[in-house]
C-alpha cells in the first residue's frame, strides 16, 4: 500500500473511533434509514431480499400512532411498516392499507411507488432542535406523529429539493434497542425466517 494510502486509512480510522454512534453503527447526525414505498409489502420484502440480500425484515402490521398530524391537521392513517438492515443502513418499506390522503400517497400520485424519505435520528433532548432546524431552512412540516413505542417523528418537506422527505426520528432507548435488534439480526444471517415480528 502506497504511503499516502496509509497515512488515509490511518487517519479514517482515529476519526472513526472518536466519532459519536448508535448502538447499531450509524453517526448520530448522519441518515439512518432510506424508506420507500409499495403496493404490496409482501412482494416488496421479497424482491428486495432476492435483489439487494436486505434482511431479514420485521414487519409491523397496523402500525400504531398515538398522535397524528398531516399538514396541521389531525390525521388518520392504516399503515404497515417493514424493516431490515444491510449491512449498518436501515431500509423501511411501507403500505398504506387504506385511501386516506397522506404524505404517503402524495409523493406515490407525483411519481409511484419507490423512494419516499431518508430518516435522521435524534436525541431525546436535541429532537424538537433538529426539527427546528429543518423549519428554519424553510421547509413545511409535512407529518408530526407520536408513535405507539413512545417516539415522536416528523416529516419535513424537502421534496423540491432532494427528491424526498426528512424524517426525523426521536431515538428513545426503546426505538434505539428496536432498530439495534434488527441490525443484530442481519448480521451473518443464512437467509432463514425472512419475515419476522418484533417482539
Amino acid at each position: 500500500m502506497p504511503p499516502c494510502w496509509r497515512m488515509l486509512c490511518h487517519a479514517s480510522q482515529q476519526e472513526c473511533r472518536h466519532m459519536p454512534v448508535w448502538n447499531f453503527g450509524q453517526p448520530l447526525d448522519g441518515v439512518v434509514q432510506v424508506a420507500c414505498t409499495c403496493e404490496d409489502i409482501h412482494e416488496s420484502m421479497a424482491r428486495m431480499t432476492r435483489e439487494l440480500g436486505i434482511g431479514p425484515w420485521f414487519l409491523i402490521e397496523h402500525f400504531p400512532f398515538v398522535k397524528l398530524e398531516c399538514w396541521g391537521k389531525p390525521a388518520a392513517l392504516d399503515i404497515t411498516l417493514a424493516l431490515g438492515c444491510s449491512g449498518h443502513t436501515q431500509f423501511e418499506l411501507i403500505q398504506q392499507n387504506d385511501d386516506r390522503p397522506s404524505v404517503y400517497r402524495d409523493v406515490a400520485a407525483r411519481r409511484g411507488h419507490g423512494f419516499h424519505h431518508w430518516a435522521v435520528a435524534a436525541e431525546p433532548a436535541r429532537y424538537d432542535e433538529v426539527v427546528a432546524k429543518y423549519r428554519a431552512r424553510g421547509y413545511g412540516l409535512a407529518m408530526d406523529a407520536i408513535v405507539g413505542v413512545g417516539g415522536k417523528a416528523a416529516y419535513l418537506d424537502t421534496f423540491d429539493t432532494l427528491g424526498g422527505f426528512i424524517e426525523v426520528i426521536e431515538l428513545t432507548p426503546v426505538v434505539e434497542g428496536l432498530f439495534n435488534m434488527i441490525y443484530q439480526a442481519s448480521v451473518g444471517w443464512d437467509g432463514r425466517d425472512p419475515v419476522r415480528r418484533p417482539g
